[in-house]
């Protein structure tokens, strides 16, 4: 028996386009406190270091979740024996902690449909290509689309229950205020009795965050100046990434890993589809990315204002990561 795969389209929303990327570098250099969004990370040499940097012994977060979800995976399946659902993945990457998940699941002879949700549909690609050859009697639909429009998508066409899996770290990428607006659409974009998976990393020691976010390889150093890269190669930029530095720092105030792109000289950065030219101070920064990380009671609460109950907070051994499963109110 084959693989059922299906691709859906449902918006027209699209990954960011070049004149979205120029519109973004050039308010984002302009500024005062110069920045740049970390979504223009991903493209293909991004998405390969990021990978590379998931592996790294250095970047804990993988690790930790893998061992929550070894450990835990034949609790979920009990949770979801007696009914037909949707499995429901946002962001779905690789597949590699999903897969212990849909493993059990099928072992246990469960009854459910994967719908992977992704705005790029080269990952999607990607995946399906994966699944077709690993998960042979999986019944799969790919949603290509941004995560809300396809999660409203999917309640609007089914009335099974959902169980919803955002794993990793992703919810850190959101500011507070900006992760409960998130996670209130996400929200009523659900049945209530809808389950939900999410992770979160936590406050730890310092040090461990600055050895993973400043790997002994320099990996997330190279995946940072990527976007100068990608600037150069995109845009028409001639930024010497040999005159800049990444620099990544914990802010206790925020509770975030910042990571910035120092300027090691006074410089003019040029760049030719801006027509604009970009003053730079020796030791001035670009801020290009903010992950923050939580403690219990910021989870606890952030469920509640969202619209959701915990049922029970998974976490590994270490205490560095948990997987808190929610339901919808």
């Amino acid at each position: 028996m084959s693989a059922t795969i299906e691709t859906l389209q449902c918006s027209q929303n699209k990954p960011a386009s070049y004149k979205e990327f120029m519109r973004d570098v050039c308010a984002g250099l302009s500024r005062k406190n110069k920045q740049l969004s970390s979504k223009y990370f991903y493209d293909a040499a991004g998405s390969r270091l990021f990978n590379q940097i998931t592996h790294h012994p250095d970047y804990y977060l993988t690790g930790c979740e893998l061992e929550i979800l070894k450990r835990h995976k034949k609790e979920l399946s009990v949770l979801l024996k007696d009914e037909e659902f949707n499995l429901v993945e946002f962001g779905p990457g690789e597949g590699l902690k999903t897969t212990l998940l849909i493993n059990q699941f099928l072992k246990d002879n469960l009854s459910f449909t994967y719908f992977a949700v992704d705005i790029s549909g080269k990952y999607l690609d990607s995946l399906t290509t994966k699944l077709k050859r690993k998960q042979p009697l999986l019944k799969t639909v790919v949603l290509n689309s941004d995560y809300i429009t396809g999660m409203e998508w999917l309640s609007l066409n089914s009335n099974k229950r959902n169980f919803l899996l955002f794993l990793g770290s992703s919810i850190g990428n959101f500011d507070i205020p900006s992760a409960k607006k998130f996670l209130q659409a996400v929200r009523d974009s659900l049945h209530v009795g809808d389950y939900f998976l999410i992770g979160f990393d936590l406050r730890k020691d310092i040090d461990v965050l600055l050895r993973a976010y400043n790997d002994r390889d320099g990996l997330t150093r190279e995946f940072n100046l990527n976007l100068l890269r990608r600037i150069n190669k995109e845009l028409e930029g001639n930024f010497d990434l040999d005159s800049f530095y990444h620099y990544g720092i914990y802010n206790p105030n925020t509770g975030a890993m910042e990571s910035y792109l120092i300027s090691l000289k006074d410089q003019i950065v040029c760049i030719g589809a801006l027509k604009k030219s970009f003053p730079f101070k020796k030791f001035e920064p670009i801020r290009v990315e903010s992950s923050y990380k939580y403690s219990d009671s910021q989870i606890k609460k952030l469920a509640k204002e969202s619209g959701f109950e915990i049922i029970k907070n998974y976490s590994d051994s270490k205490k560095y990561f948990v997987n808190s499963l929610w339901r919808a109110n």
